[in-house]
């Protein structure tokens, strides 16, 4: 489970504490509400159905994929399904592909989500072994289904267009420098990106 209110408050008025800036926007825009997601493989899957479609279009494929596969899209029955039935479901070949190597992942016993590395790093890595689960995929699952309370997508561009608002800086900064910008506030980044997603499309700042 993802970061709780409670949580996310007391991460942000950390922050604040120590960040003029912060503390600013927050006495402008509030808190933002918590972003939670479920553990375990059918988030990742839901990750993988909803790359570079619209939510709408996501949302169908996936309806079509529960009545194919059952409401729990069990590993196994996934890579039981034929190719031309996951396909009618909306499911491209690439995206089988990713679906069916996270699934096999699972299945051998290589990825086990309910126990992840607690270094947030060493987590990353096992994430990012399944095929199309990138960087920052692997950063959004650990922050919104497991809670982890340091992850810093740095390179999200909303982080960093957020950050870019919320500390008035000259131009969007990069990746690198979104990293270096956050360090201070370590070991509450989570809350902090949570807050720059919040802050990205306020027209309050």
């Amino acid at each position: 489970m993802g970061l709780t209110a409670d949580e996310l408050r007391s991460g942000l008025d950390a922050i604040a504490a120590i960040e003029p800036a912060m503390a600013r926007a927050l006495g402008i825009t509030g808190y933002p509400e918590p972003r939670i997601r479920a553990t375990g493989h059918a988030t990742l899957l839901r990750t993988i159905v909803g790359q570079q479609v619209s939510v709408a279009a996501a949302a169908s494929v996936w309806n079509r994929l529960e009545a194919l596969l059952g409401e729990n899209l069990l590993p196994e029955t996934l890579l039981a399904a034929e190719f031309d039935a996951l396909r009618a479901c909306g499911l491209s070949r690439q995206k089988q592909g990713y679906a069916r190597s996270l699934c096999e992942l699972v299945l051998a016993g290589n990825l086990d989500l309910d126990n992840l590395p607690a270094d947030d790093e060493e987590a990353i890595a096992q994430l990012v072994q399944i095929k199309g689960i990138g960087r920052w995929s692997a950063e959004i699952y650990l922050l919104f289904a497991e809670g982890r309370p340091d992850i810093w997508p740095a390179g999200d561009l909303a982080v960093q267009a957020g950050l870019h608002k919320l500390l008035g800086l000259e131009a969007r900064p990069s990746e690198k420098r979104t990293r270096e910008l956050a360090e201070a506030w370590r070991p509450h980044r989570g809350a902090a990106a949570i807050f720059t997603w919040h802050c990205y499309n306020n027209p309050a700042l």
